[in-house]
């Protein structure tokens, strides 16, 4: 149970807020406002996904909002000229993991910090996609918005797509040897060397595939609108950053749960309604995912401090 007491601490949090909402704002529960919330929600439970197993192996990446906004575009850019859905997201997926690929091999090949990589990239990509599309939005052709589904049944689907990755991802990154891989370069890289494994090649895998999932999330969202917006994606890192953080994946690395991560994401996005139900400005919500950060690196300080004490670790 000690094993799992961020996640339980975090699953109570929300289950208190949710208590407050239902007593004070039973508005929020109404059926089609809040499968829109989760539908808005279900790009940002991918890229926390992966920002968490990025963040397993001691790494991190700033510039999944970037890569988002900037695969969103890409994609919008192919679906306005005519390509097939399939081709579509293909094509935009490859995009994602070549974006990743290139943040991996600077980090991994040469062994520079990955959060000045990062946000070397995550600049590069939004200036540059500043100056490509100067503020314009990309039309989607009418068949794209929600899969070619009506409304709900769109955001259904939508919402189910995220969560079986979701499952998927859990399930691989704990029974799998690459996801064992993950977690054994996170907790000791040295270690992980002498025991036959490549530390320098599974961190290039993982930002490829964090590319690849940011790229994922991008298509998703675009579904959602009849436009794509080029500056989507913003502030993407800081929320996807949280989840990962305050869901129980250690800064340090080397431990993480991605349920943890799927109750931290309802947990931050049950903020922003939470504000305007109880009558507060919306733009506490950024002061108030920065708190929740800090207070999550705390704990992990504190809880570092306390195995190390104890002859734990």
């Amino acid at each position: 149970m000690q094993k799992y007491s961020r996640e339980l601490s975090v699953a109570m949090v929300l289950a208190a807020l949710l208590l407050v909402l239902a007593v004070v704002a039973p508005a929020f529960y109404e059926p089609q406002p809040l499968l829109s919330r989760l539908a808005r929600e279900a790009p940002t439970l991918i890229v926390a996904c992966g920002v968490a197993l990025v963040m397993v192996t001691r790494q991190i990446d700033i510039s999944i909002g970037s890569v988002f906004a900037l695969c969103g575009v890409c994609a919008g850019t192919l679906a306005a000229a005519g390509w097939p859905l399939v081709a579509v997201f293909s094509v935009t997926v490859l995009i994602g993991a070549a974006l990743g690929a290139v943040n991996g091999a600077l980090v991994a090949g040469l062994r520079l910090p990955s959060i000045v990589v990062t946000l070397a990239t995550m600049v590069i990509l939004r200036e540059g996609l500043r100056w490509k599309q100067q503020g314009a939005f990309i039309n989607l052709p009418d068949a794209w918005q929600w899969f070619g589904l009506n409304q709900r049944p769109g955001q259904i689907t939508l919402i189910a797509c995220a969560v079986v990755l979701l499952a998927a991802l859990a399930w691989a990154s704990r029974n799998l040897a690459g996801g064992r891989f993950l977690y054994a370069v996170g907790s000791n890289a040295e270690a992980a060397r002498l025991a036959g494994l490549r530390p320098q090649w599974v961190t290039l895998a993982v930002f490829v595939f964090m590319g690849a999932l940011a790229a994922w999330a991008a298509l998703l969202n675009i579904v959602q609108s009849p436009q794509v917006d080029p500056k989507s994606g913003t502030g993407l890192e800081l929320k996807a950053i949280a989840a990962a953080v305050v869901g129980g994946v250690a800064v340090s690395g080397g431990r993480g749960n991605l349920w943890g991560v799927f109750v931290a994401v309802l947990l931050l996005a049950c903020i922003n309604p939470a504000l305007t139900y109880l009558h507060v400005e919306a733009y506490w919500e950024k002061a108030i995912q920065g708190a929740v950060i800090l207070l999550a690196v705390i704990f992990d300080g504190l809880r570092n401090r306390r195995l190390i004490t104890s002859g734990s670790v």
